[in-house]
């Protein structure tokens, strides 16, 4: 019985030990990023972006939280623009800011999340002219502690985050045609 109980005891240590390793071996940062193509000028999908209060039409994430609590502040569009949120959780709390506009060819934002866990990303949207059409591009890069490794052993930021980033570039991608097509 002893001798099970010192296996299994080590079996554990030699996991934890492995997983330790691998934690370590992750890198310092990640990145996800995601892009579509939307049939519309930049100026017609710019708005979307600019303005939080906008982004209850596309983002994935605006709608996972029937009771999420809301609260915006500063000029929509423009540097020092707020939006914090409280919800369930599926979306935590956090806020966002724009640090950097670039209209209509660039919204840049620090994502700053309190719960379910604290980290502290940066945020792009690009918005480059194809044609009659915009490659429009979702990238968020940010630190990764060493906890935050762990995690990493087990899940792939590229993996989840893309998919929200890919549904909500799909999203956005309906709403800056419907409004080009309405205004055209």
């Amino acid at each position: 019985m002893l001798t099970t109980l010192l296996v299994i005891a080590g079996i554990i240590v030699a996991a934890i030990v492995v997983v330790l390793i691998l934690a370590s071996m992750k890198p310092d940062h990640f990145a996800v990023a995601r892009t579509a193509t939307i049939n519309a000028p930049p100026e017609r999908i710019y708005p979307f972006i600019a303005d939080f209060r906008r982004w209850t039409d596309w983002s994935p994430y605006e709608h996972r939280d029937p009771n999420l609590k809301r609260s915006f502040a500063g000029e929509p569009g423009a540097v020092g623009q707020h939006y914090a949120w409280e919800g369930n959780k599926n979306v935590g709390k956090g806020s966002m800011t724009v640090n950097e506009v670039a209209e209509p060819s660039k919204v840049g934002i620090n994502l700053d999340f309190i719960s379910p866990f604290a980290c502290h990303n940066k945020v792009v949207f690009s918005l480059a002219p194809q044609g009659p059409s915009t490659a429009v591009t979702w990238h968020m890069q940010g630190p990764v502690p060493f906890m935050a490794k762990i995690m990493h052993v087990f899940m792939d930021m590229d993996k989840m985050c893309g998919k929200d980033f890919s549904e909500g570039l799909a999203k956005l991608k309906t709403q800056a045609e419907t409004s080009h097509a309405q205004a055209a």
